[in-house]
């Protein structure tokens, strides 16, 4: 990583949220020449300056990818950009669907037009599995702006610029996400809120997601979809150990904490993919990831050595559950 990062410029767009905030500490041990830490927020800003210290190659911009002049002058001599800005909470999305499209499918379009003008080496966007076959706001705003990078590589002309995205699951930690939710809910005493006991998810550690985008840095040439191989959890599962886990520490004996159906949310699938049929026909996957490639490029594309053809689908429904030791051993590691 450090020939990739020692010496270069580089954005991170939503740098100040769980994904963006890890990047930046992340490139930080690299010797980057510049990391610019672009947000909207100014508290989650101070916040992360006071966190870092007073770094000399660190510069913090106000800004919002919905505004595409800001871009162009915060992209100006930068060598890459991590894009991981986006309204990314589906109900938020599903009821303020037009401010979803602004910042998912128009920011997206932003970056891309300042990328391409200002020569940027390299683009790598943060995706989600709510991408893939979806059936909310959310999930069709991701898929748009999957779109948008994927297919910049078309019409960028004669500039060097490399676009690619990397496709999450759950990321376990991340502001708004299931298991700060539950605990909260333990150290209240209950109950632990599900929405139904048969709901899978795939989940991934901050550090697993942290691997994905850059090992996506250094392999992208252009059109790749990158996504790691993630354990599934089946909610209620997760929910009854963290019970375990977490009621004694918090006053309270495991009995003492219910669990409660309280119905899926609006927009809200039962199972996640995270790779469709029609994907794994143009796609090479390794031990811990697959790698999706352009249709029209599949077969010219120069696969590595390790690499081998993709044979199936990727659904929570299908694929192994965690058993509580394994599920002990993510909230360990989280």
């Amino acid at each position: 990583m450090k020939d990739i990062f020692k010496n270069k410029k580089i954005i991170v767009t939503g740098g100040t949220g769980s994904i963006g905030s890890e990047i930046v500490r992340r490139i930080l041990k690299y010797e980057p020449k510049v990391v610019r830490i672009l947000s909207r927020d100014e508290t989650k800003q101070f916040e992360l300056e006071q966190e870092l210290g007073d770094l000399e190659m660190t510069r913090f911009l106000i800004g919002d990818i919905r505004d595409k002049d800001r871009l162009r002058r915060a992209f100006e001599d930068i060598d890459i950009v991590f894009h991981a800005a986006a309204m990314k909470h589906v109900p938020a999305c599903e009821f303020n669907p037009f401010e979803a499209v602004q910042t998912n499918v128009v920011g997206t379009q932003n970056v891309v037009d300042a990328a391409i003008e200002n020569e940027v080496e390299k683009v790598i966007a943060i995706s989600t599995d709510k991408a893939v076959s979806p059936i909310n706001t959310m999930g069709a705003t991701k898929l748009l702006a999957e779109k948008l990078i994927i297919d910049a590589n078309y019409y960028k002309g004669r500039r060097k610029t490399v676009f690619s995205c990397v496709r999450f699951g759950n990321v376990i930690g991340s502001r708004g996400s299931v298991i700060p939710l539950f605990e909260k809910q333990i150290q209240r005493g209950g109950p632990v809120t599900i929405t139904d006991p048969e709901m899978t998810r795939f989940m991934m550690t901050i550090p697993q997601a942290m691997d994905l985008v850059f090992k996506a840095t250094k392999l992208a040439r252009g059109g790749e979809i990158f996504i790691f191989k993630m354990p599934v959890i089946k909610l209620q599962d997760l929910a009854k150990v963290m019970i375990e886990k977490f009621a004694c520490e918090y006053g309270y004996i495991n009995e003492e904490i219910s669990i409660k159906i309280i119905g899926t949310r609006k927009g809200e699938k039962m199972h996640e993919k995270l790779m469709i049929e029609e994907e794994t026909q143009f796609a090479y996957e390794t031990n811990d990831m697959f790698v999706v490639i352009p249709q029209d490029e599949y077969y010219k594309y120069q696969p590595m050595n390790d690499w081998k053809v993709a044979n199936s689908i990727y659904t929570s429904d299908v694929a192994k559950l965690c058993n509580k030791k394994e599920i002990e051993h993510l909230l360990n590691n989280f």
